[in-house]
């Protein structure tokens, strides 16, 4: 497989992301686990093999070191910008080529599922492309073609937005990729598809060994 992909993942401050888990883990901080979510996220991102390269978009420090060390480059975060004015300044500053945006909530993302949705996205119309979470109304990916802007609808029915700015839906089978976690309930779903080393080990889970790899 070609890596042609730059990923952007966007990460809110820690004490501010994931509000709706807060006290998912009563024996672990808050701030430990929403940590935990990105740097498992990045790090099935980094193991993909069409990614080229992975632009976390953060202005906390603990993120940005860890996710840093695991091989992601860091671009500081303009602070209360919002999460799709991160997309969109990762996606500046990765400059031209395909370029996706993805959530930083999917613990539980296989690189080999990640790198099917985004050999699909180069396939068909060129154009968008948008991939909806698990429940159906939200988006975890977003695409897009060399010298098309990702124009990035995230947030509340955003699924319904990206297609209505005309994204195309992407079609498949991603569990792990579609699994965004939310709430408890999302965790525990997670946790079925088999998290990543982070996220297991405050869950007190075994993480997988074969299954998150390529």
């Amino acid at each position: 497989m070609t890596q042609v992909w730059t990923v952007v993942v966007p990460v809110k401050r820690l004490g501010v992301a994931k509000s709706r888990l807060r006290g998912a883990l009563p024996d672990q901080p808050h701030e430990a686990l929403a940590l935990a979510l990105a740097v498992d996220t990045v790090s099935a991102v980094l193991a993909c093999p069409v990614v080229a390269d992975v632009l976390v978009v953060t202005d906390d420090p603990a993120v940005a070191t860890e996710t840093g060390m695991a091989g992601a480059r860091v671009v500081p975060d303009r602070p209360a910008a919002g999460l799709n004015s991160a997309v969109r300044h990762g996606a500046a500053t990765a400059g031209a080529g395909w370029i996706a945006g993805l959530t930083a909530d999917l613990p539980a993302l296989r690189p080999a599922e990640l790198a099917a949705a985004l050999s699909a996205a180069r396939t068909g119309p060129t154009s968008r492309r948008y991939l909806p979470d698990a429940p159906g109304t939200g988006t975890v990916l977003l695409a897009a073609p060399p010298g098309v802007p990702l124009n990035p609808r995230f947030g509340g029915s955003s699924a319904a937005a990206h297609a209505a700015s005309g994204a195309l839906a992407l079609l498949g089978d991603w569990p792990s990729l579609r699994r965004d976690v939310d709430t408890t309930t999302d965790l525990a779903e997670a946790a079925r598809l088999g998290l990543g080393p982070r996220t297991a080990l405050l869950c007190g889970t075994a993480a997988p060994t074969a299954g998150r790899s390529v």
